[in-house]
């Protein structure tokens, strides 16, 4: 029996996140490492929480991340992205909130060239 996932991509600078969810008990695990050992800083943790939050939904699955290029705030603002488009993918009724908060939006902003 095939197991229920979601998927979404999350871009943010220069960095790419591959984002799972898997109904489970809101483990998060990044590049096979938990958030709190991955992401040294607490502020950026609370980021890639915000759809999460968002949508009331903290505990309810577990996220496995895929994650390339960057730094540490590239990477959560990408994986910040990721979960907020494989949770659109879960529950359409999320679109709303998700949107309000500005989550869906892929911040185009990128480092600008050496002048």
């Amino acid at each position: 029996m095939a197991q229920v996932q979601y998927n979404g991509t999350g871009r943010r600078k220069s960095s790419v996140a591959r984002v799972r969810l898997v109904p489970g008990d809101g483990k998060i695990i990044i590049n096979g490492r938990e958030i709190t050992e991955y992401i040294p800083f607490a502020a950026l943790r609370e980021v890639v929480k915000q759809p999460l939050v968002a949508t009331e939904t903290v505990g309810s699955y577990d996220i496995l991340v895929n994650v390339k290029g960057g730094g540490y705030t590239g990477q959560a603002g990408a994986i910040r992205h990721g979960i907020a488009r494989a949770l659109l993918q879960a529950d359409p009724e999320f679109r709303p909130t998700l949107k309000r908060a500005g989550l869906l939006t892929r911040d185009a902003r990128m480092k600008e060239r050496k002048k």
